[in-house]
């Protein structure tokens, strides 16, 4: 079976640099193994996300949150606005179930105006991951504003470290397919 991954680039517009990222990396993985990719940018989960609680979501900002939650590994990306993520992109994340997250294989990215933003994914997006204690790949990607040009990643240092943290990920997928079948395996087991 293909493994489910999710693409989720805190982008409120298209085309962006960093949907083009994370669609690299997603690329990249898939030329590794076989995977069922959905991509979705901020801005689909359209207007009026700024709610108290998940049941007041609007549907498609629910269908991210699910997406994110029942795939098998994520790769998500942040442009740096003011050193930090997106604060929207923030606030959907703070919907999705903790539960949902532990030991999920995900890959960091982000985009910025250059490289006095390339710590924000090790200050700001790897702490946010460690919190779900999901298994983020050592490697992540960060691409300033010459190093993506029309839809591209048009930078050779930017396009080993995609391939690096793609290859991450895909060892990441192996070593939690294990473990998901093991816990799969105990309910049943515990039945007899």
């Amino acid at each position: 079976m293909p493994t489910r991954i999710v693409a989720f680039s805190g982008n409120t517009h298209r085309p962006s640099r960093t949907r083009t990222l994370v669609e690299a990396v997603a690329a990249e993985v898939a030329r590794l193994r076989p995977i069922e990719l959905k991509v979705f940018d901020l801005v689909d989960a359209g207007t009026g996300i700024a709610v108290a609680n998940r049941s007041a979501l609007p549907l498609p900002a629910a269908r991210i949150v699910e997406a994110i939650e029942g795939a098998d590994a994520l790769i998500v990306g942040s442009p740096v606005y003011k050193g930090s993520y997106a604060g929207l992109f923030k606030h959907l994340i703070d919907f999705v179930g903790p539960e949902t997250q532990v030991g999920k294989p995900v890959v960091l990215t982000a985009t910025g105006g250059g490289p006095r933003h390339a710590l924000v994914v090790e200050h700001s997006l790897r702490p946010l991951f460690g919190f779900f204690a999901a298994q983020t790949a050592p490697t992540s990607v960060y691409a300033g504003d010459t190093e993506i040009a029309d839809g591209r990643v048009a930078d050779d240092v930017v396009r080993a470290r995609v391939a690096q943290a793609a290859a991450e990920l895909a060892r990441l997928i192996d070593a939690a397919a294990p473990r998901e079948a093991h816990h799969e395996a105990l309910p049943r087991a515990a039945a007899r």
